[in-house]
């Protein structure tokens, strides 16, 4: 069985931004510039959420956040350096400059997770 590492950030979209400029900004400028410092991530998936009406809670409602990423490593090692890396360092003025076109900067929650699969987790 193999482990998967993961770093979930989540993020909302900045203020007046449409959920489609949004997307359509996120996959298109900000992803390209993020591959530059992504070395070593064996994944980076971008979940967007749309909230959906429900029967007993009523209609959908603005959530508070709009993506949820995922950074996925196989190898400990990596993935521990990386989350150093983002939760103590200032990122790259490019990387920040760009992402205040994108995101309500002041949004970002960051959580870890440590993915097992199978029936046997050992």
């Amino acid at each position: 069985m193999e482990t998967c590492y993961k770093i979930l950030l989540m993020m909302k979209r900045k203020p007046g931004m449409s959920l489609d400029a949004f997307k359509r900004y996120y996959e298109k400028q900000h992803v390209p510039l993020s591959a530059k410092y992504a070395q070593n991530i064996d994944r980076y998936i971008r979940r967007y959420i749309t909230p959906q009406d429900h029967p007993e809670t009523g209609p959908a409602q603005e959530l508070d956040f709009d993506v949820i990423t995922e950074l996925w490593f196989s190898n400990k090692r990596i993935f521990d350096a990386a989350l150093k890396h983002i939760t103590t360092q200032i990122q790259p003025e490019e990387i920040i400059t760009d992402e205040k076109n994108l995101f309500d900067r002041g949004s970002f929650r960051i959580a870890t997770v440590a993915e097992f699969e199978g029936l046997n987790s050992g």
